[in-house]
């Protein structure tokens, strides 16, 4: 187990550019399942979860080849279906919650799959309803071993459908479409979730052959087709990285230029970032963050206090809630963060509270941040990190901190952030890894 170190209060400076996309790659990388021809996919991000999920592929036949540090192949020609059922793969799948979006691929392409209860965050309850309600709607028939924790689906004669999915679920969404893609007829998906990613998966598939119209809105009509070829594909940079990058240098008093973040794609988040007061312009394709000293919270037109909250895309995604408010904390102004998707997200307050932050947490998804303008500099304290998001607001935290911080748990950050201390360093951070127990 590893911990970072880290003294705060210093000015950084220079540029930094984003990974690829973890929610995108984690569907990118389970399409590959729906095809035996080579697949090429660059900027992967190297992070654990998805590290975890290329392996689990490996595991079950694929062919996989790195080609350089961000970029595969990979060739599904050979796949061993009994390995599903094995206890190796009870242990790997259970570990990490992205091995559910393997199911949707195969049960296209070979009529069934067995999926262990996924991992992942501990952020609350996460349903999995939206996947299997809109796989039985497509003619799957699935059992559930409440013993071992073990779902095992057959779709030995897959039909499209008409369905209205019971929430705008991304990862539920981009499973249908998956198993939809190869399913005779044709499939409307009402409520689909229509986040970048999304899209990005749906135009990899018709490169591929797939007949997807409507992409983009929350209309999806799926035209089954025989089978699919290979093709290339570029993920997105991390649109929960560049935001993270925005609050790092707001709250660091930092000048930050973020390189390549694809800006059509960010949909509000450099606006919601702007209501806080922080002055960031667009220069091509890159963010430019000018140093500054204070930062003042907007209020709405009537001069109530700003509500920042989460919603399905393209309203502000629920991955930079946490993000948003710990810079609001340093803000001068107040604001109240509504975490509406997840009931345990905020439970990382109490962190703040100690560094010195004045937070009213109201229930489990709400939290009134009083911003003083840093009249009081937060304090550095030792604290655990409870999961991926909560992790790195509390490591932009502890970096703007007067003193020194010890993060452990610091394995949650690196599930969803690659190399995150060496690029931090490199912008003049002060921050190592040590061993927990030094």
């Amino acid at each position: 187990m590893s911990a970072f170190e880290i003294i705060g209060g210093k000015k950084l400076k220079g540029e930094i550019t984003p990974q690829g996309a973890k929610n995108e790659a984690l569907q990118i990388v389970s399409a590959v399942l729906l095809t035996e021809e080579k697949m090429t996919i660059s900027n992967i991000p190297d992070i654990v979860d998805v590290n975890k999920l290329i392996d689990l592929l490996k595991d079950l036949g694929v062919s996989v080849e790195r080609l350089s540090k961000d970029t595969y192949t990979f060739e599904a020609k050979n796949i061993d279906l009994e390995y599903l059922n094995s206890d190796k793969f009870k242990k790997k799948g259970g570990a990490l919650r992205g091995s559910v979006m393997i199911v949707g691929p195969l049960l296209a392409r070979f009529g069934k799959a067995y999926i262990p209860k996924p991992g992942g965050d501990k952020i609350g309850r996460r349903r999995l309803d939206t996947h299997f309600l809109g796989f039985e709607k497509l003619g799957a028939k699935f059992n559930y071993n409440p013993v071992e924790h073990f779902f095992s689906v057959d779709a030995s004669d897959l039909k499209g459908t008409y369905m209205l999915l019971d929430e705008a679920s991304v990862t539920g969404t981009a499973n249908v479409v998956m198993a939809a893609v190869l399913a005779k007829g044709t499939t409307t998906i009402y409520n689909a979730a229509c986040e970048p990613y999304l899209q990005q998966l749906c135009k990899m598939l018709n490169r591929m052959g797939a007949k997807i119209s409507g992409i983009g809105s929350n209309l999806l009509t799926i035209e089954g087709v025989e089978k699919l070829g290979g093709t290339e594909h570029r993920m997105l940079p991390d649109m929960i990285e560049i935001g993270s990058f925005i609050g790092l240098a707001a709250m660091t008093r930092s000048e930050i230029t973020i390189k390549n973040v694809a800006y059509d794609e960010l949909g509000v988040i450099p606006e919601v970032f702007k209501r806080l007061g922080i002055k960031l312009e667009r220069r091509g394709d890159d963010i430019f963050i000018p140093s500054q000293e204070i930062y003042e919270i907007d209020t709405f037109i009537d001069g109530s206090i700003l509500t920042i909250a989460d919603a399905p895309w393209p309203g502000f995604t629920p991955d930079l809630l946490s993000i948003v408010l710990v810079v609001a904390t340093q803000a001068k102004g107040s604001v109240l963060i509504h975490q509406k998707m997840f009931e345990s997200r905020l439970f990382f307050v109490d962190k703040l509270i100690d560094m010195g932050a004045q937070i009213i947490l109201c229930d489990p998804h709400r939290a009134n941040v009083i911003g003083l303008g840093r009249r009081n500099q937060l304090r550095g304290i030792s604290m655990t990190s409870p999961d991926i998001r909560a992790g790195v607001s509390l490591l932009i935290a502890a970096l703007s901190a007067e003193g020194k911080s010890t993060i452990y748990n610091i394995e949650q950050i690196d599930r969803g952030y690659q190399d995150i201390e060496e690029r931090l360093k490199a912008l003049g951070a002060d921050i190592k890894r040590v061993a927990a127990n030094e």
